[in-house]
């Protein structure tokens, strides 16, 4: 049987880690079996549906390089790929389920479960439903007459279900502890349960990988696989990304989203490498992957049944790798974006090839370059420091050496100007930080830049160079 995976997110609001690391495990387990990846809108939740949420899966997953064999955007042989377009498909099921025993109509006033039910994570109550000793010839008739009406789920057996998982092995779950819910809503949509099993055959998935709050509702997905002789997908669950030993990771408690990870500075591609080591090994000791080498070794035997923590210091770490490898071309490309305020006045390849090798996400470019365009106000003690065995009275000395020097300079470059004052301080038998140092302070303003004294010269250029030396000399003398 060909692999087939879904990836079927909920159009909510933004791709929180946990689905995006989902819809990346569905992937992989596709392309290392040389199967189809296919996207699967599941809206028929309409009270928490959000305008736009459907563009944004799409953008993310495209961002990501996890592009879909089939799908909403680009079809395929088993569509509608939009649940709430397949709302005749799931009647006729519904109503097939309840001829063959697996379900039954239902008349009770039973708003508020039928709500609870869109929420897997909701352990409901087992109720006692008397519609459940209706003939199927009074229920029709009640129905033809315009009664309102839901199709639930019928549960007749006892004993255990047993079903295996790729994760957690054969577990086994009393048919007791499973509730009778709804199927297909008054208003003709269905609920998870029962859309998920009739996609999922539809489509032919052969592969279903979800969060482990889904093993407790496996067993009434197999009987509904049961009544309608199919047969059920391989299983996959995977434990929680959790934010700590507690607490799981969620937007609703203000935990960062893929989109908001990039609105930090980091790239996508870390993003996707670190998610993926989220419950997952490759069973050595490398953790830099591309997609496509994720493609080749990736195998659902090395999940983990542990939840995994998110580690945003491990992330930073990782991103800051990627920043490394870029090409210096694709680093300024990126980075180009931060310079708008300064993009006319300097260097700004040169600010890029200083950066690139010291910072590990873009969003730190703006702390690093924000005395570039105005030096800040700064105390003269800065000066001081035993480690260059500098003070205000050697910094005077240095820079009244280095203003002529400059001045005198035309050959601009990092090397060429860092032996100039490397020679300078030799020849006035100082020490090179003697020199370099009070001169970075001089064009910063601050204690730590991204760049040394020749560096930020550079990135300056000439003219704002002499300036500032200039003006920080005007300074020291002032003291």
């Amino acid at each position: 049987m060909r692999t087939r995976t879904r990836f079927a997110p909920s159009p909510t609001g933004y791709m929180h880690i946990g689905n995006l690391r989902t819809a990346l495990y569905e992937y992989l387990i596709a392309k290392s079996n040389g199967g189809d990846f296919i996207l699967r809108i599941e809206d028929t939740d309409q009270k928490r549906y959000v305008d736009g949420a459907t563009d944004i899966i799409f953008q993310t997953l495209k961002r990501v390089g996890m592009n879909w064999d089939e799908g909403p955007d680009v079809g395929g042989n088993y569509g509608p790929y939009i649940q709430s377009e397949r709302k005749n498909i799931y009647a006729e099921y519904a109503h097939k389920l309840v001829e063959l025993g697996g379900a039954y109509y239902c008349f009770c006033a039973q708003k508020d479960e039928e709500n609870l039910e869109e929420d897997e994570t909701v352990k409901h109550l087992k109720i006692k439903d008397p519609c459940r000793n209706i003939s199927i010839e009074e229920a029709k008739s009640r129905i033809a007459s315009g009664e309102p009406y839901v199709v639930r789920q019928k549960i007749n057996k006892k004993g255990t279900s047993t079903f295996h998982d790729v994760v957690y092995g054969d577990i086994e779950i009393d048919y007791d502890e499973l509730d009778e819910g709804v199927l297909l809503k008054s208003d003709g949509l269905p609920t998870y349960n029962f859309a998920n099993v009739v996609d999922d055959h539809l489509m032919q998935i052969s592969h279903v990988v979800r969060g482990n709050e889904y093993i407790s509702s496996t067993p009434k997905y197999n009987l509904i696989y049961e009544a309608f002789g199919w047969t059920p997908p391989i299983y996959v669950h995977v434990p929680p990304v959790m934010k700590d030993a507690q607490h799981k990771l969620s937007k609703r408690n203000g935990d960062a989203s893929f989109q908001d990870l990039v609105a930090k500075g980091y790239l996508p591609e870390a993003i996707l490498n670190y998610i993926a080591l989220l419950g997952w090994n490759p069973g050595d000791e490398r953790e830099i992957f591309s997609l496509a080498e994720l493609e080749k070794i990736f195998s659902s035997e090395r999940l983990n049944k542990s939840p995994a923590i998110f580690d945003i210091t491990k992330l930073t770490w990782m991103n800051g790798c990627y920043i490394r490898n870029l090409t210096a071309d694709d680093f300024h490309q990126l980075a180009k974006k931060y310079y708008t305020d300064i993009a006319e006045t300097v260097n700004t390849k040169a600010l890029s090839a200083t950066l690139q090798p010291r910072i590990e996400t873009l969003g730190q470019i703006e702390e690093q370059i924000d005395f570039i365009k105005k030096v800040p106000e700064y105390d003269l003690t800065l000066y001081d420091n035993k480690k260059m065995k500098t003070d205000i009275q050697t910094a005077q000395k240095s820079l009244k050496l280095v203003l002529p020097v400059l001045s005198e300079t035309n050959e601009w470059t990092n090397e060429h100007l860092f032996e100039t004052l490397k020679s300078l301080a030799e020849a006035n038998g100082m020490k090179n930080g003697q020199i370099l140092y009070p001169v970075r302070i001089a064009l910063s303003g601050k204690e730590t830049t991204p760049g040394g004294a020749t560096e930020i010269a550079v990135i300056l250029g000439k003219n704002e160079t002499i300036k500032r030396l200039n003006d920080a000399l005007k300074k020291l003398n002032n003291e």
